[in-house]
């Protein structure tokens, strides 16, 4: 049964393929990328279908058929088809909630998040099924399915608890993002004006606590000194499920080669995002001027929202927006490798959280095209692997057995956050 449904999820990637590009998808390359994505799973880091769905969709899997290819008909980076049709064997789904919310009303969405992962299992269960360790995705890959896993994403959602951190991995999630675009009660983020130039003690103990569970530290979206304190806390590997490198483009929700530095040590691994402002810095500085702009009208019209919109157009007429491309992504994937080795890199491409893809990438069907890019460029197909799978699977080994160990020498952390707001 097993190898009956690998063969139907090649043939699917191979009919997908050749339907959008029929001179690649009979490439040598693109064959190669089809065998390897059969023979291990490819794991992407991140994936926000879960929110995708919140709104338009009342948080219902099957408010929309995802079995058939959306492309053409919704805003939807991610479906059945293009899963397959992508290779992609894992998913690390998001249950993000925005940092504007409540720490109180962030657990609740968060919770609710996870039971729209859940149900979308439930709702495909011949496609999906929950993964909590490394040895799941291996086997329900070997089934023919994809390994289903979450991560939380933002640390607000616990609510200053250690409490309810613990009850979130009871219920499935396996990494948690410390911050995301707002610095928290006991982290500082990327994105946010600093207050504690780094964790504070609590924020110390939250990722102690996250060791013990087995919950993998998502660094992706901290500051600098977040990342700093956490590898230096951490007794286990760190990941960044959704980042490109700040050596290639100067974003800080990148990670800066300082950091890349240390992923040996303790082994952790960068999941390369496709985020057209992550890596290119066209993009980047683009986005920057068009938001100063934004300001300067806005202070200009205050209470005249008509003439900040005719200014805006007019701007972006005469500033065309400059586009990233798979060629941007490899760069990235690249710098990690030389800077903190193969064993270090993997994917996370942020789907179904951004609004806007690299040329040449309409959704999660695209990892065939950037696997056959690495291999024009003399990549081992060993390293791929690495790449795609492997180095993950790694780091959730060594945190499930630096979790075991820590059961056994240590109790539950209690502390509270003296820090934590009223």
């Amino acid at each position: 049964m097993a190898r009956h449904l690998k063969s139907c999820v090649l043939a699917a990637t191979a009919i997908t393929l050749a339907a959008a590009t029929p001179a690649l998808a009979q490439s040598p390359e693109i064959n190669t990328a089809r065998r390897l994505l059969a023979a291990s799973p490819l794991i992407d880091g991140h994936n926000d279908l879960p929110w995708a769905l919140r709104q338009p969709y009342q948080s219902d899997p099957q408010g929309v058929d995802l079995r058939i290819d959306l492309s053409a008909s919704t805003r939807l980076h991610t479906d059945i088809a293009r899963l397959r049709a992508g290779g992609v064997g894992g998913q690390f789904w998001s249950v993000y909630v925005p940092a504007s919310m409540t720490p109180l009303e962030a657990a609740r969405a968060t919770f609710e998040q996870i039971d729209v992962v859940k149900r979308l299992i439930d709702a495909y269960p011949d496609v999906f099924e929950l993964a909590l360790t490394a040895d799941d995705v291996e086997r329900i890959h070997g089934e023919g399915r994809i390994a289903s896993l979450i991560g939380m994403e933002g640390g607000y959602s616990i609510a200053d608890s250690l409490g309810l951190l613990r009850s979130f991995h009871d219920a499935g999630a396996r990494y948690m993002t410390l911050t995301h675009s707002k610095t928290t009660s006991w982290a500082d983020s990327a994105t946010d004006a600093p207050r504690w130039d780094g964790l504070s003690p609590f924020g110390e103990t939250v990722v102690l606590e996250m060791n013990r569970l087995g919950m993998m530290v998502d660094l992706s979206h901290v500051s600098e000194a977040t990342m700093m304190d956490a590898v230096r806390v951490s007794q286990a590997p760190v990941i960044f499920s959704h980042s490109s490198a700040r050596g290639v483009t100067g974003h800080p929700r990148n990670v800066p080669d300082s950091v890349l530095r240390l992923l040996p040590e303790k082994g952790g691994v960068v999941m390369i995002t496709f985020v057209p402002s992550f890596i290119d810095e066209g993009v980047r500085a683009w986005g920057a001027d068009q938001s100063a702009e934004r300001a300067r009208l806005e202070s200009l019209h205050p209470g005249a929202p008509d003439a900040v919109t005719e200014g805006m157009q007019a701007w972006t007429a005469a500033h065309p927006a400059p586009t990233a491309d798979i060629a941007d992504i490899v760069a990235h994937i690249e710098h990690v490798r030389d800077v903190a080795g193969i064993d270090h890199v993997g994917l996370g491409g942020d789907f179904d959280g951004i609004s806007s893809l690299p040329v040449g990438i309409t959704g999660v069907d695209a990892y065939p095209l950037i696997i056959a890019e690495l291999l024009k460029r003399g990549w081992s197909e060993a390293d791929i692997l690495k790449l795609t799978g492997g180095n993950i699977l790694r780091v959730m080994r060594e945190v499930e057995a630096s979790a075991a160990r820590m059961q056994r020498e240590e109790s539950p952390f209690l502390m509270t956050n003296p820090d934590a707001a009223d």
